[in-house]
């Protein structure tokens, strides 16, 4: 495997910046669920299907990359995709990257093994920049430690930013520049800053939204200080204002990502989840995040305009509380996929959205499934950025 260009600095002082993920995509990545990885117990057989419903709406708008371990997993990936109605005309004949697809070749697979599926957090930050009027971008490949070290082994998934990067290095991949490498610069090793996909929103303008409960907690970056983890946001993501909410919601094994909290719709625009039910566990989370949101501020110095969105209610497998909100929408090139839980509140969510994104198709998906390994759509995807 061709080894990529390792870029010396940050991506700020390349010009590099992380898109907001509304902007035009190249594509979305996924690694495929195997049965033998630990995030989908007594459910994994209905899961596949599920994701394969996604891509079926993900694959006539963009170009979709699956990572599996062996050309076993692509066979039933690929018969799954098709049972899911996946036209067939979307399939590449080859595996790895296609940098010539034909006009309706949609779907490329990689031999690249994952221990699970959530590519959103093991996956690379794509960054981008435009140079001598050609458009470059780079992979960020921050550390993994499987949120804090509680479902090992993670090295695959740890290596995912790498192996992706030596695909684009051996197909020579126009505009592809390299990798980045965050690193702590105390440490005699250089070992890796840790951070997840799932745990930082932008608003494409210079402002990047994240946790505490996520990010300061210690089982990440301990010898970092809050100061310290806004210089890596802000020079690793290109982006030069950090705000910051509370605490994540009840079930979300992440510490408290913010994708299951407020995401930004516009560079101005917050939509940010309240529960109504004063006896539910997350009632006074979410009021506190949504009090904070209210006092943020932008890059600058103006407020957002906050939308609210109703929670699912209570969702729930065996008695164990699960993280269920349609905040975990995932952004497509023409249209807008949120997560629904064959709940009341399923069409008011998608309705406010569909508002507010007057340009996007808003479609409602069926992740009572999904969730059930903590996590929806944005939690299993990853957007590659034009």
């Amino acid at each position: 495997m061709k080894t990529p260009r390792i870029l010396s600095g940050t991506p700020l002082s390349h010009g590099f910046t992380f898109p907001a993920e509304w902007e035009k995509q190249r594509a979305t990545w996924f690694s495929w669920p195997r049965p033998e990885g630990i995030s989908f117990p007594a459910k994994y057989e209905t899961v596949p299907a599920n994701i394969a419903l996604f891509i079926r709406e993900i694959a006539p708008r963009q170009t979709v990359h699956i990572n599996v371990p062996n050309e076993n997993y692509e066979r039933i990936a690929r018969e799954q995709l098709i049972a899911a109605g996946v036209p067939k005309k979307f399939f590449g004949p080859l595996t790895g990257l296609d940098e010539k697809p034909s006009r309706t070749s949609r779907i490329q697979f990689h031999y690249i093994k994952t221990n699970e599926s959530w590519c959103r957090d093991h996956g690379p930050a794509f960054v981008t920049r435009t140079r001598r009027g050609k458009r470059e971008f780079a992979i960020v490949d921050w550390g993994f430690n499987a949120w804090g070290g509680k479902y090992p082994p993670f090295d695959s998934d740890d290596a995912v930013p790498t192996r992706i990067a030596e695909e684009f290095a051996k197909a020579k991949t126009p505009g592809f520049a390299g990798i980045f490498y965050p690193k702590h610069p105390a440490t005699r090793n250089g070992t890796p800053v840790i951070m997840e996909g799932g745990a930082i929103e932008v608003n494409g303008r210079g402002t990047l939204l994240t946790t505490e409960s996520c990010l300061l907690n210690k089982n990440r970056n301990p010898n970092l200080t809050k100061k310290q983890i806004e210089h890596y946001l802000k020079e690793y993501y290109g982006q030069d204002h950090i705000c910051w909410l509370g605490d994540g919601i009840v079930g979300d094994d992440t510490d408290g990502h913010i994708d299951d909290l407020a995401r930004f719709l516009d560079p101005r625009t917050m939509v940010v989840a309240l529960e109504t039910n004063r006896k539910d566990k997350n009632f006074k989370i979410l009021r506190e995040n949504y009090q904070r949101a209210q006092e943020l501020r932008d890059q600058d110095g103006k407020p957002f305009d906050i939308i609210e969105i109703p929670m699912p209610g209570l969702v729930e497998h065996k008695g164990q509380r699960l993280p269920a909100t349609y905040l975990n929408f995932l952004f497509i090139n023409g249209a807008v996929l949120v997560p629904t839980f064959r709940h009341k509140n399923d069409k008011l969510a998608l309705a406010i959205l569909q508002k507010h994104l007057p340009r996007h198709k808003v479609v409602g998906v069926d992740s009572v499934e999904l969730i059930w390994g903590l996590g929806s759509i944005h939690c299993l995807s990853q957007q590659q950025p034009k």
